[in-house]
């Protein structure tokens, strides 16, 4: 009887044997599933902080220079082929990885400055004013309203394309900025 018994425990070790080799190799997959899932979730993040980046240097470049509310619809120039847009090479390789484009920079608000409210110490707000200082009283020739200059306010959205990546940002900027009238009138209807 004993013997009989001792039969039965042999199958039995092989049993659970092969059960333990199937859990170690379900857990082995997991974990090299959760690895790689978790790698692909960091490029995906620094995919899309270099398209944000992107953009944002594109929108500093338009900002920086008076382009875009003198020619808003060629604000960049066309040095990636076409007007308003940007080719950048992230990696050095010589290929464009992303193409940002701006779009048309929206004037959105626009405010006459009036002559009154003209700082004339500060020479920028000076040239604006109309007439010739004189002392404390005002200026000479100066029309009581509205002075040469005003403060415009404009929307500007680059948006970003990895064409490998498909990965796709849009970033959108408020700028204010003082422009003479003149240009105000024509940009900004």
């Amino acid at each position: 009887m004993k013997l009989h018994a001792f039969h039965r425990q042999r199958g039995m070790t092989l049993f659970v044997a092969l059960v333990m080799l199937v859990l170690i190799s379900l857990l082995a997959m997991s974990t090299f599933n959760l690895g790689k899932s978790s790698i692909q979730v960091v490029n995906n993040m620094q995919n899309r902080d270099q398209s944000i980046a992107a953009s944002r240097r594109t929108l500093d470049e338009a900002i920086s220079g008076n382009r875009f509310f003198d020619t808003p619809q060629d604000a960049l120039g066309a040095p990636c082929g076409t007007a308003n847009h940007r080719c950048h090479d992230i990696n050095g390789d010589g290929v464009n990885d992303i193409v940002t484009t701006l779009s048309r920079p929206a004037c959105v608000k626009i405010k006459t400055i009036q002559t009154k409210d003209l700082n004339l110490d500060n020479n920028e707000e000076a040239g604006c004013a109309v007439g010739v200082q004189q002392g404390q009283s005002g200026l000479v020739g100066a029309k009581p309203g509205n002075s040469l200059c005003a403060d415009t306010t404009w929307e500007m959205t680059a948006a970003s394309e990895d064409s490998q990546t498909q990965t796709k940002v849009e970033v959108v900027q408020g700028v204010g900025v003082r422009i003479p009238q003149a240009n105000a009138e024509t940009s900004c209807n």
